[in-house]
């Protein structure tokens, strides 16, 4: 459980450092607010998606999600 947690714990902030710096480098003309502003978002979408994805394959893999292990 913990090995999860840590590479979320790098892999959310480095892409949120990733987006933000290729943001400054492809549209010098956007402000830091502007880049960090669209890198949230960003990371927020691949976040949610994720846990979509998670939720999916928990409701497929269960026959009933409540008490099944």
């Amino acid at each position: 459980m913990l090995l999860p947690l840590a590479w979320g714990s790098l892999f959310f902030p480095g892409l949120f450092g990733v987006c933000t710096w290729g943001l400054r480098r492809a549209r010098p003309a956007w402000t830091r607010h502007d880049c960090v502003m669209i890198s949230t978002r960003l990371v927020s979408s691949v976040q949610a998606v994720l846990a979509t994805g998670s939720g999916i394959i928990v409701i497929r893999s269960c026959s009933d999600v409540i008490t099944d292990s």
